[in-house]
């Protein structure tokens, strides 16, 4: 009865096809596959995406398929999903986000160079929920990205992931440009296994402990229950060194930290996922099924030191020239003040900053220091200070349906899938030693500025009938309904995050500074909504021709309409080798979150810290600055390509190019006029004073992406020992056809660079009776370093190989032990091109590599794990 589910649940629960290549390295040890021989031979044949069709054999795809099981992403040592995923996806890059605000709790990634929300994804077939995180600071390539947060799910709890590498909007609907990624969980009605894993950096920071496990049991003789969880902490990095101005602070005798500012990754604490995957057969014919997921996650990063004598908004507003002093003087009888003053009663002094430490000066002695009508934030701070900006990550999801087989008569042979599903994702940001300026020394020094929440319901009927025309195969119809309700729900921070304090009107900024919350006037829920329908077919014309159609038709109550089509044929010209292509259109709604929402944040322009506000595009100053309603992007893509079989070695090649019109990203930044800020306050925006920079959500420029992608690999008996072989190769290539000044040079010359063009695996396993050895090279190619979204420190980056490598040692049965490294040869990023004649970096923020680095920053790290599976 179970082999039956399973079959039932890859064929149409989960809208299966038949697929092509891909374990992209994928390497099972001889342990793991004497326990799950069923799965891995299932893993080496099918993959849930692509149509709906029954599964075919490896190779008989019209799409290229990654197929990654699930040993392989257990033996990345990175707990991160998606630093597992980039280790066996060439053409997907993750950069890390020191200083990013949002991006820095969700980090987006890039399938074959487009944004992060451009690549569709997927839970057991049904499309994923996306984050409330939206990334304000995301690089140039993904500034306003607003995709799923695939971090939360555990590696433990997966079977395998399959990556689509073709556009798919024709059959799964928005986001599906780039592709698809689809995680299977777990399906084993019996066994389990746990693992403990611990490591660091070679730097000695950024230890890492994490806890998984899952159980398979029985649900009652017909069905199985799978449960996995994931519990990990792991502690912040700092590739940093410290900043001029604060060694200089501190050589004054001020109190600074070393370093005042950080570069590195994030602490994360308390992270913990649970998923549960369920499935039982109700009849001969039918079943139902049940997967969900609730996980949470604190997470805590640097933000940019505040400098003492020139902080725009808290220290100075000349640039460090005079200290910005406050009047406390007690207002007119009668005044509500919360006990400060309007500055009628005396007059403060100016204060020339003149020396190291303005706190040394006789002038500020006498002035400020002793003066308790007088107030400056050196009297608080006098080191100046750095916030920490993170938040509680919270993120829920339940999927629940049944699928089988029509009995009646009229209906028989058709085969369906009714689902629903309900997905959350919230998360409440923190910023904590910092400052609301304008309340003067009652201020707060830890906020709460808000919280942002995502919602999304998903209702889906799918069916599937196969008919006989006499061709090499049934040809296989499908037609599905979908109706989708997305809200994005802006709960206010609490009121020391935004509150207008009595000094405002001297100078002093407004909220919490680095990141003011979120107003009572800005909060509310958005909501939009969406239905579908769709039809598609593969039609075997002959045993060596498989060709495959689908349409879908979309309507949105916020833009309207559209409609998608795809083509696509495999042609198996000799028994060692085919061709297989697809044409396609594709498109991508504009969020909800991306069309409403509004916020402040601190970034750095031209090297120079300054507040930022980020306004709807139908706002009226974003209208006066070129902003308009959201439209929805559209693409056209195609892929050609070949594969090659000859006993245990597969190739596939495949060239691909996809042109995306009207895509929707933050513009860049524009420098507010005097008039444009007399004109947002007409317009009702509070705080503009403290503003220098306003951006929108925008569709402003078309792109055209192309690239080639190669996947090899080849199992035979090597030294005493089973060895798997597998190389992925990709070159992309993203060019900006067209675009306006609200997007810039600078952004455009990123979209084109940051990512390196050619990337590239090599992966070797190797198992023995008791011993297994997993080595990866990774090649990546030069790409544009960026520091502080700064265009005068971009550079040409240098090519980089770096090592991943983990043994292991099977004690029994149910005991193995394992040691690795990644990055195992310490290979360096590049590192700033600000450099003293000493070679220390020498410049104003404190970093030491270009964050753009495609492997990351951090340097080798090694790691230690034991599984006891039973």
């Amino acid at each position: 009865m179970m082999t039956n589910l399973k079959k039932r649940k890859f064929g149409l629960n989960s809208l299966s096809l038949a697929v092509t290549v891909a374990l992209a390295g994928s390497v099972m040890s001889t342990q793991a596959m004497a326990e799950d021989e069923e799965v891995a031979e299932n893993v080496e044949k099918i993959a849930v995406v692509g149509s709906r069709a029954a599964p075919r054999s490896v190779g008989d795809s019209p799409v290229p398929i990654d197929i990654i099981s699930a040993d392989e992403i257990r033996k990345s040592g990175n707990s991160d999903m998606l630093e597992i995923l980039k280790g066996s996806v060439p053409s997907l890059n993750v950069h890390s986000n020191p200083i990013s605000d949002a991006a820095s709790l969700v980090r987006p990634a890039n399938l074959r160079g487009l944004s992060a929300d451009h690549t569709l994804v997927l839970v057991n077939g049904k499309r994923r929920h996306r984050s409330s995180v939206i990334a304000f600071l995301g690089g140039g390539i993904n500034d306003g990205a607003h995709g799923p947060d695939i971090s939360v799910i555990p590696s433990i709890a997966l079977k395998q992931v399959e990556v689509l590498r073709d556009g798919a909007a024709a059959q799964y609907g928005s986001d599906a440009i780039a592709g698809v990624m689809n995680f299977e969980l777990r399906d084993d009605a019996d066994g389990g296994s746990i693992e403990v894993k611990t490591g660091e950096y070679y730097e000695g920071d950024g230890a890492t402990t994490e806890v998984s496990g899952y159980v398979g049991m029985p649900l009652t003789k017909n069905g199985f229950a799978n449960l996995s969880f994931q519990y990990k902490n792991s502690d912040a990095t700092s590739r940093s060194t410290q900043r001029p101005d604060a060694a200089a602070f501190a050589d004054a005798g001020l109190d600074v930290d070393n370093p005042a500012q950080i570069w590195g990754s994030p602490e994360i604490s308390d992270d913990i996922s649970i998923f549960g995957n369920f499935g039982i057969e109700l009849d001969e014919y039918s079943e139902a099924y049940l997967f969900g997921n609730y996980s949470e996650r604190d997470v805590k990063g640097g933000f940019y030191y505040r400098n003492p004598h020139n902080r725009p908004g808290v220290y100075s507003n000349d640039d460090g020239a005079t200290l910005l002093v406050g009047d406390l003087t007690p207002g007119p009888v009668g005044q509500v003040n919360d006990g400060l003053g309007l500055g009628d009663g005396i007059d403060c002094p100016v204060i020339d900053i003149t020396s190291a430490d303005v706190t040394s000066q006789a002038n500020y002695i006498n002035g400020i220091q002793d003066n308790p009508n007088c107030f400056a934030f050196n009297k608080m701070i006098p080191g100046g200070f750095t916030p920490n900006f993170g938040g509680n990550i919270v993120d829920t999801s339940i999927v629940a349906g049944t699928n089988g087989e029509f009995q009646m008569d009229f209906l028989k042979g058709i085969t369906y899938d009714f689902s629903g599903s309900y997905g959350s994702n919230a998360s409440r940001y923190e910023i904590v030693n910092t400052v609301n300026a304008s309340l003067g020394p009652d201020t707060p020094r830890d906020f709460s500025p808000g919280k942002y929440i995502q919602t999304e319901w998903n209702f889906n009927a799918d069916f599937v009938k196969y008919v006989d025309f006499g061709l090499s195969g049934d040809v296989s119809f499908a037609a599905g309904l979908e109706w989708h309700d997305e809200t994005f729900e802006v709960i206010a921070g609490d009121e020391a995050s935004f509150k207008v304090g009595p000094l405002t009107d001297q100078g002093f900024g407004i909220g919490s500074n680095g990141f003011p919350g979120f107003q009572p006037s800005a909060a509310g829920e958005y909501n939009s909504k969406n239905k579908a329908i769709y039809l598609d077919s593969s039609v075997p014309f002959t045993d060596d021709f498989l060709a495959e159609f689908a349409v879908r038709f979309e309507d949105y109550d916020s833009f309207g309409s559209t409609t998608n089509y795809k083509v696509a044929a495999n042609w198996n010209i000799v028994d060692e080798f085919a061709i297989r292509g697809s044409f396609n259109t594709g498109f991508r709604a504009p969020t909800v979150g991306q069309a409403n929402v509004s916020n402040v944040q601190t970034n750095l322009s031209d090297g120079v810290l300054v507040d930022s506000a980020l306004l709807p595009p139908t706002n009226p100053i974003s209208a006066q600055l070129g902003g308009e309603e959201l439209s929805p992007e559209e693409s056209q893509s195609f892929t050609f390509g070949g594969i090659y079989t000859q006993g245990d070695f597969f190739l596939t090649v495949d060239y691909y190019n996809i042109e995306v019109e009207d895509r929707i990203s933050q513009s860049d930044k524009i420098t507010l006029t005097d008039a444009d800020k007399e004109a947002l306050k007409a317009a009702g925006v509070p705080n503009v004073d403290g503003l220098s920079q306003v951006s929108f959500f925008t569709n402003d420029f078309d792109t055209t992406t192309q690239g080639i992608d190669v996947v090899a690999n080849y199992s035979a008996e090597l030294f005493a020992g089973d060895s798997t072989f597998a190389l992925a190769y990709n070159w992309n290539e993203t060019e900006v056809d067209s675009f306006s000044d609200i997007t810039g040079d600078f952004k455009v010359a990123r979209l084109e660079n940051d990512l390196p063009n050619h990337r590239a695996t090599f992966t070797w396993g190797q198992n023995w009776d008791s011993f297994g050895l997993f080595t990866r090279l990774n090649y990546f190619g030069e790409f544009q370093g960026v520091h502080v979204d700064y265009d005068a420190t971009a550079i040409t980056g240098s090519a980089a190989v770096t090592v991943d490598m983990e043994f292991s040692y099977y004690i029994n049965e149910s005991f193995t032990v394992a040691v690795g490294a990644q990055n195992l040869f310490d290979q360096e990023a590049e590192k700033l091109a600000f450099e003293d004649a000493t070679g220390i970096p020498n410049n104003n923020w404190g970093g030491q590599y270009y964050e753009t680095s495609p492997f990351g920053f951090n340097g080798g790290y090694y790691y230690l794990k034991g599984s006891y599976n039973f």
